[in-house]
């Protein structure tokens, strides 16, 4: 019996030195944020950017995540700052790849991330960019790289061309003049032209200044600068035309509108439900508008002069400039006036739009 009580004894003791041992082995891993480093640098403090290079690489991030003494995933992103990071909303935020170690920019995507700041065209301005640093997942707080200084100077992304001829009465310049725009500077230019019957013959203008460098016919599809003055072009039909000039190929290409829109109702410059007053399309700002007299009274907007698609407040949820095509009421006018009117579908669901109504 008391062998057995001595083998007991031992065994007991071996196993509190084999827990004590356990416990002596166990390592604690903390994030050393405090001395974590990364390293992060810019290819140039003065990128280039201009609306004939927009493929041209205009600048190249390289990173390295900051090191927490142990291996674990982190997320990385590149911020551009217009107040040294201090407001979000002057804050653009770029997330990385989790295994890149730089990231380059186009002139084109550089230039949209600047626009996206609201910073002005056309004038050199100082940002601010970093590199964020994450665990992946983890609420514990962001590390950040030294901040790189940039001298930027981004242009207008817009540009565009005009249409002078038979259908605004050859009277360049003037504000009947129609644009076409191209919403990249592509070199290729789009837009909503309405040719009256009788009036299709036009000339696409570099500025809308005067006739000066005109483009005409080159043929059936092609347009030329040529010398002096080439021959006019001609709309295939009147009617609203969707017209797309291709700058870069000298072409052009014409394809009638299928919806247009206009107000109706007793606040409608008509009076009644019954005859519309068709809206203009602006190509420049992408909207459908007019500057009308209304009555006091309601009106809607409806497609192609036709119930079955019209455009009403909606009876829920209302926000006082939101339209949709279901369930809808009536658009107020409280009193008779001259009033600048826009209309602008919703780009990802045609049947939800916005408007706007000023009083002249």
């Amino acid at each position: 019996m008391k062998k057995s009580f001595t083998k007991f004894l031992a065994l007991g003791s071996i196993a509190l030195l084999l827990l004590a041992s356990c416990k002596k082995d166990e390592t604690k891993v903390i994030a050393n944020t405090s001395q974590a480093k990364s390293t992060f640098t810019a290819s140039t403090t003065t990128p280039a950017l201009s609306k004939d290079h927009l493929d041209d690489q205009a600048i190249t991030f390289t990173i390295k995540s900051p090191d927490y003494g142990f291996k674990s995933a982190v997320s990385n992103s590149i911020q551009i700052s217009t107040d040294d990071f201090a407001t979000t909303a002057n804050t653009k935020e770029v997330s990385l790849d989790l295994k890149a170690t730089s990231k380059a920019f186009n002139v084109l995507d550089f230039n949209n991330i600047l626009l996206g700041l609201n910073l002005p065209t056309g004038v050199a301005t100082t940002v601010k960019a970093r590199l964020k640093t994450q665990f992946s997942g983890s609420v514990v707080t962001p590390t950040y790289s030294t901040v790189v200084s940039l001298n930027v100077t981004p242009f207008a992304l817009t540009s565009f061309i005009y249409l002078g001829g038979a259908y605004e009465g050859w009277t360049v310049p003037s504000p009947n003049v129609d644009s076409l725009l191209s919403a990249t500077s592509n070199g290729i230019y789009t837009g909503i032209i309405n040719f009256p019957a009788g009036k299709l013959e036009f000339k696409v203008l570099p500025t809308k200044k005067n006739f000066d460098g005109n483009y005409g016919s080159d043929g059936p599809g092609k347009i030329t600068q040529g010398t002096g003055n080439p021959p006019n072009i001609t709309a295939p039909a009147a009617g609203l035309t969707w017209v797309t000039v291709d700058m870069n190929n000298k072409t052009i290409t014409f394809e009638p509108v299928k919806y247009y829109y206009s107000l109706i109702g007793v606040a409608s410059p008509s009076g009644n439900w019954n005859d519309d007053t068709d809206l203009k399309y602006d190509n420049g700002n992408q909207v459908w508008q007019a500057t009308v007299k209304l009555n006091a009274g309601e009106m809607k907007v409806r497609r192609n002069h036709d119930w079955g698609t019209s455009y009403g407040p909606p009876k829920v949820g209302a926000d006082g400039s939101t339209l949709a095509t279901s369930d809808t009421d009536n658009i107020p006018v409280a009193a008779a006036g001259t009033y600048y009117f826009t209309f602008a579908l919703n780009a990802a669901d045609n049947t939800k739009a916005t408007y706007t109504l000023v009083k002249k």
